[in-house]
């Protein structure tokens, strides 16, 4: 991860910035009933609070002082009372204030997990997985806080703290200035720990976003650190980063550490001065000792509030910048999205045509130039070349994984950015190379989650690839877990299943892109006997890297640098004496399939 990567994850912004707030906020409209009913829990439990306190001083003034026994039990009872509904009233608030956090916590989810679903693959081209995740999972998370302990809570300090200053000025107003006096010194010491407390906070996030890149990448690449024996002077680079985080968990902690015990200084002091100036006000006559039990009572929870907006900083601060991150994330608009008026057509034949393409990744760094071919519904077409020359890059562009600067792409006639983009890829299936295996069972990872595909389906699919040979020989069946990435299976084993999971679609337009590149002998031979039966009356686009699976091809079009240089059959490509023939003689040698490659090119 380099350090433009930990800056943009890690950077802080404001404490505070309404904009991001208002942003947020609209996830609690459909639960503002509930913020409204956890504040008023929230006052509900003060004014009981205050009231227990008023209990207190009658109970002192009235009998204890008095040596009246007469009604005191009324007294302890009314006590015992206000103490049991405060002890119901925070477990609602409790409960309230955590379920809005995960009602909010889990709409963001899905917001953000739906909109990556929409982005198209030139942004993942840009942005590390991990980045993603961290948004989905750490990001969310981190507003979780904010609405389970952080905006009612906030709301509700804020409304305590002026219903307390108003209690203690009614109380007795020359004693609330008394209190008053610490204030000042107050400000002083929250103003210099929130200075303190945000550079800490940087501290450890920026190091623990190391850590968690450190531990990411050399998890994901530990055969290489195992391989080349790297193991100790990982763990030494591991054990740096590791004690750079813990110091500045360490230098976190001394903040609050001192400043936690500040407050109780302040407070304490306060209440020492309350103790002064209210015992003289005692020996006056002008105040009873009830009200001094009273008002220490109530200074103690105007403190409170105090002490939890401070704390409540940090939980403020990691949610603006963790929000800024998300939102900035679902301001991303998908560079694939449908055209105005695009509309599914009533028939899909298959009809591929492709004309003066121009299409590049990057400015004018043109990956196709000018290509131009013609499928017609039924047809099997192949697509070769040597690496780079843009086989892949066209398949992306039939499949609208990214689009083209030049040209047309029509499908029966319609530009192929005027269809609905889920309509176009329901008629149209797609084996990757690279084949990537879902957890789950074998059944999930045929029909994705789609419960249109029965389990008939889904085994006449595996069955149809030879597939079921495989699940015979371990006395596995379609409802067998698969291990993470499918780490028990082969090369060639996860090409079946993702060629059987194009076939469980059905799909009018099948593209094959090297899906036969990387399998034995056997299991090539097991997905050519399908071929043969499943791309009849289907178009298919057959991206090859082996030679041998496309010689019954319809058509063969040669693509080199980018443009398209040979087009013809098997044989009579190889009788050009091109490209075309030069790629069959070099494959031909390293597969060594003859010692005389003139003859099988003669025999082709």
């Amino acid at each position: 991860m380099s350090a433009a990567h930990y800056h943009e994850e890690e950077a802080l912004g404001k404490a505070y910035d309404a904009r991001l707030m208002r942003r947020l906020l609209k996830y609690t409209r459909s639960y503002r009933w509930i913020i409204v009913l956890a504040v008023l829990v929230l006052l509900v439990s003060a004014v009981l609070q205050t009231a227990l306190a008023f209990v207190t001083k009658i109970g002192i003034d009235e009998y204890i002082m008095a040596r009246q026994a007469e009604g005191f039990e009324t007294i302890a009872l009314s006590y015992l009372a206000i103490i049991i509904v405060l002890l119901g009233l925070t477990y609602a608030q409790i409960y309230l204030t955590m379920w809005l956090g995960q009602q909010v916590q889990h709409d963001i989810r899905m917001q953000v997990f739906r909109h990556l679903q929409k982005l198209d693959l030139s942004f993942y081209d840009k942005n590390p997985v991990g980045r993603m995740v961290t948004r989905v999972t750490n990001d969310v998370n981190t507003l979780n806080e904010l609405f389970s302990s952080g905006v009612v809570n906030i709301i509700g300090d804020v409304l305590m703290l002026v219903f307390f200053v108003g209690a203690l000025i009614y109380v007795n107003w020359r004693l609330a200035l008394v209190t008053f006096i610490s204030l000042p010194l107050l400000l002083v010491v929250t103003f210099v720990f929130r200075a303190r407390a945000r550079s800490a906070y940087r501290a450890v996030r920026l190091k623990l976003a190391r850590l968690n890149a450190f531990v990411q990448e050399h998890i994901s690449g530990m055969s290489i650190v195992q391989l080349f024996t790297n193991e100790r002077n990982t763990y030494a680079k591991f054990d740096d980063i590791n004690r750079d985080l813990r110091g500045a968990h360490f230098r976190s902690v001394l903040y609050y550490a001192v400043f936690y015990p500040a407050v109780e200084i302040i407070s304490a002091l306060s209440v020492g001065l309350l103790f002064y100036y209210g015992g003289r006000m005692i020996n006056t006559g002008s105040l009873s000792f009830g009200e001094l039990v009273l008002f220490i009572y109530l200074v103690e929870r105007f403190f409170y509030p105090i002490r939890d907006l401070s704390e409540k900083y940090n939980i403020l601060q990691a949610s603006m910048a963790s929000s800024e991150r998300i939102f900035n994330l679902l301001d991303t608009r998908p560079g694939i999205a449908d055209c105005p008026g695009a509309s599914a057509p009533a028939k899909f034949a298959g009809r591929i045509e492709v004309e003066n393409l121009w299409f590049a990744y990057k400015a004018e760094d043109w990956v196709l130039r000018d290509v131009s071919l013609l499928v017609e519904p039924g047809q099997k077409v192949a697509v070769v070349g040597a690496t780079g020359a843009g086989k892949t890059s066209l398949a992306s562009l039939l499949y609208r994984f990214y689009d083209y600067q030049k040209g047309h792409i029509r499908i029966d006639g319609t530009e192929l950015k005027d269809y609905p983009v889920a309509d176009l890829r329901s008629h149209m299936g797609l084996v990757l190379q690279d084949v990537f295996v879902f957890t789950g069972d074998y059944a999930r990872n045929v029909r994705l989650l789609d419960e249109g595909i029965s389990d008939d389906q889904t085994r006449a699919a595996l069955s149809r690839v030879g597939f079921d040979s495989f699940l015979e020989g371990r006395g596995d069946d379609i409802f067998t877990e698969v291990k993470e990435r499918g780490a028990t299976l082969s090369t060639g084993q996860k090409q079946l299943l993702a060629f059987a999971r194009a076939l469980a679609f059905n799909p009018e337009v099948l593209i094959l892109d090297e899906a036969t590149s990387s399998v034995d002998t056997e299991t090539e031979s097991l997905i050519q006997k399908a071929l043969d039966e499943l791309l009849k009356d289907r178009t298919s686009v057959i991206i090859a890297h082996r030679l041998s699976t496309i010689e019954k091809a319809d058509k063969i079009i040669v693509l080199h640098h980018g443009q398209i240089r040979e087009v013809g059959r098997h044989e009579e490509l190889l009788k050009k004496g091109g490209i075309y023939h030069k790629l069959y003689q070099l494959q031909y040698r390293k597969e060594d399939v003859s010692a005389d490659p003139s003859a099988a090119i003669a025999g082709g």
